[in-house]
Parts: C-alpha cells; sequence; structure tokens
C-alpha cells in the first residue's frame, strides 16, 4: 500500500468511534468513496447478512433507487461482487446484458456507468461499496488503487461498528433480563415469607400463578411486589395494613 493510502486504516478505526453507530460509520465511509471518484453522483453500501442484502448507507440521488432493483431481481453488479469477492466494472450501461433488464433501468434513471468494490466477509457479513455515475466511463479518473484499500480495510472497520451496535442492542435486554429476574426474586422472597416455603416451591407458586392468569412471570411478580408496598428493583416493605396473601 502506498504512502499516501497507508495512514487511512487509523482514520477509518477513528471514524468508527467518532460515529459510534453502523449506519453512521457507513454513511460516512461511503461520502469519503464519492471525494476520490470526481465523477461520481451516488455511492451506496450493501451488507448481506444470512443471505438478506441491505444498503446499510448510501448518499447520492441514484444508489438507493438502483441498489433496490438488483435486490429485487436477485441479480446485478453489486450482489454480484458481494457474492463473488471480485470488482464488478460496468463502464457503459447502454451496452450492459449480463443481468437482463437491470441496464436498461439503469439508464433510465440516469446511470450510465458503475463500479462495486467487495468488502471482504466477516462473521457472516459480507459487503460491497457500489459507486455509480451519469458518465459513460465514469471512473476512467477514479483513484481506484485508493478505493480497492479503502473497501479492503473498511473490513476490520465495519467488523468494530458491527460489534459496536450488537453491543448497543444487547445491553437494554441486558437490563431487561436482569430487572425481571431481580423482581421475581423479590416476589418469590414474600411468598416465602407468608408461606414458609423453600426458594423453589416458592416460584412455582408465582410460575402456576402466571399459567393461570395467562401472563408473564414478571407480570405476576409485579403485581406481588406492588401490593407489598415495594417497587420493582427495590427491597419490598410491608404497608401499613400488613403484607396481603402472596398470589
Amino acid at each position: 500500500m502506498s504512502d499516501m493510502h497507508g495512514p487511512y486504516r487509523h482514520d477509518l478505526i477513528a471514524l468508527v468511534v467518532a460515529t459510534r453507530t453502523l449506519e453512521k460509520f457507513l454513511r460516512a465511509l461511503a461520502d469519503r468513496a464519492m471525494e476520490y471518484t470526481p465523477d461520481c453522483d451516488g455511492c451506496g453500501v450493501t451488507l448481506e447478512r444470512r443471505g438478506q442484502p441491505l444498503t446499510v448507507a448510501s448518499t447520492g440521488d441514484s444508489a438507493t433507487r438502483l441498489d433496490e432493483k438488483q435486490y429485487g431481481q436477485d441479480a446485478g453488479p453489486c450482489l454480484e461482487a458481494l457474492r463473488t469477492g471480485r470488482e464488478v466494472s460496468v463502464p457503459d450501461m447502454i451496452a450492459e446484458r449480463r443481468w437482463g433488464a437491470y441496464g436498461a433501468f439503469a439508464v433510465a434513471h440516469g446511470t450510465l456507468s458503475s463500479l462495486s468494490v467487495p468488502i471482504a466477509a466477516w462473521a457472516g457479513t459480507a459487503g460491497a461499496l457500489n459507486l455509480y455515475s451519469s458518465r459513460s466511463d465514469g471512473f476512467a479518473t477514479a483513484d481506484l488503487p485508493f478505493l480497492r484499500s479503502l473497501a479492503a480495510e473498511a473490513t476490520g472497520a465495519v467488523a468494530l461498528a458491527q460489534a459496536m451496535a450488537d453491543s448497543q442492542t444487547a445491553l437494554p435486554r441486558m437490563r431487561e433480563r436482569l430487572a425481571s429476574r431481580t423482581l421475581v426474586g423479590q416476589a418469590a422472597g414474600i411468598v416465602m415469607a407468608e408461606r414458609g416455603t423453600t426458594h423453589r416451591e416458592a416460584l412455582e407458586v408465582l410460575m402456576e400463578t402466571a399459567q393461570e392468569r395467562g401472563v408473564g412471570l414478571s407480570d405476576v411478580s409485579a403485581e406481588l411486589v406492588a401490593r407489598y408496598g415495594g417497587t420493582p428493583g427495590d427491597e419490598g416493605t410491608a404497608g401499613e395494613g400488613g403484607a396481603p396473601s402472596a398470589p
């Protein structure tokens, strides 16, 4: 990799940290790619997970429309680049016949050439950087070595951004599970105190009550803790009238 391109690896990781979300990072990546393609009027980033492609980010007017056309017919340059790991260039859409009606569709919407550069697969996620131009042979003056190195180096950055996105999604779920577990524990403690049961027996009482009422275990637990005078997440204390009966 040349000296001009080498420092960009650090820029990508910094970009992930600065943008904080996968979508914002990929949008910034698309913006950066367009800076090095003077005749490009649209750029999209496609990711495919479990066989389902999706334009995660795009800039310009043409990218989303042309990407969606390819997804609809399950064929096109961006999907070919993504699935084969090879760069796909379309210098003249008017003469293009590889993907059925796609070439004519692109021309009808003002796109006369395209370039799709694969983003290497990582942990079940493959991708492609898709660039579109309203000119025939619109990438003749593009900095192709830079775009290729950008796509290659994006693999690790996409992996980091995806991990960050997954952790942000998982954290609220984890908190919810912990809160529910605490709530059930409080309710079980109330049943144990009132009935002199073991913890396991108390849980069975709560589960039987939940089944009879057709509600969740956490719902029954929340009701009991509230009637006892506490709130979810706090240790319950009896109200003035004493503790009510457990379920």
